[in-house]
């Protein structure tokens, strides 16, 4: 069974993607895993399947280069947007389903893709820093000598800390600075640092507002990765947020066909 992907990446989180709308609705974890192979493999942060669903432009089905399916991811929810456009799904904009609920993806002039976020209730501080759910769960961390720190290290030490270590946690190191944040993640999953994650950066902004390490009336700010730069907008509600947007590039790589009898 020859199966065709495309390859694309935002702010340098990169995504295998793939059209399942005829019938694809099968994805075993020892292949999706061999597919995110940066050696072996194609090579990505993860894996991207499209597929129907009643109501909706499409289904958003998430999986990690683990091979396991997850929880929401940003960078890719602006990536299979762009996907579905070249895959010629009508609109200007995009109503689909992710696993944390339902999404909307525009198109902006320059070429960037915003991406409306789920509602976040509360920032909580749990173990000495703050937690937050924008879609998957993460770790906020404020940080000076970001540049240096050992970024692998010491989010593994949280990720796999008592707490976390089954269900596992996204941990982000964020440096405050007159032009916004710097943000680093390390991402469970993948279980190293990525250049960039969406709803990681989400996560940044919404604890910096509650913290007071942005000025949260402005309703936006810009976050630097080191995959390049994201843009999140948002509205404080009470101890929660409303309308939060993401917003960055959303970039096609490359395409290609792999051969497999273990899709179904």
């Amino acid at each position: 069974m020859k199966i065709a992907f495309c390859k694309y990446q935002g702010t340098g989180n990169d995504f295998i993607l793939i059209d399942g709308r005829e019938g694809l609705s099968s994805l075993p974890a020892e292949k999706v895993a061999a597919l995110c192979h940066r050696r072996f493999g194609i090579g990505a942060d993860g894996l991207i399947l499209l597929i129907n669903e009643p109501g909706y432009d499409f289904r958003m089905v998430y999986y990690n280069s683990d091979g396991n399916e997850s929880t929401m991811c940003g960078n890719g929810g602006r990536c299979i947007a762009a996907f579905a456009r070249m895959l010629g799904i009508p609109g200007d904009a995009y109503h689909f389903l992710g696993v944390d609920g339902p999404h909307v993806a525009t198109f902006l002039p320059d070429g960037n893709v915003k991406l409306q976020m789920k509602d976040v209730a509360a920032v909580e501080t749990v173990d000495g820093f703050l937690f937050v759910d924008t879609g998957s769960p993460h770790a906020v961390l404020k940080v000076t000598g970001l540049d240096d720190m050992d970024v692998c290290a010491e989010g593994k030490a949280i990720r796999y800390s008592e707490r976390y270590q089954t269900n596992g946690v996204n941990v982000n190191f964020v440096q405050p600075s007159t032009n916004g944040l710097s943000v680093r993640t390390y991402e469970r999953g993948v279980e190293n640092e990525t250049y960039s994650c969406g709803t990681g950066v989400t996560a940044a902004v919404l604890s910096a507002a509650v913290s007071g390490w942005i000025p949260s009336a402005n309703g936006v700010c810009r976050v630097q990765t080191p995959g390049g730069s994201l843009l999140v907008y948002f509205s404080q509600q009470g101890d929660g947020f409303i309308d939060i947007w993401l917003e960055g590039p959303a970039e096609h790589v490359f395409d290609g066909i792999f051969e497999s009898d273990d899709f179904s």
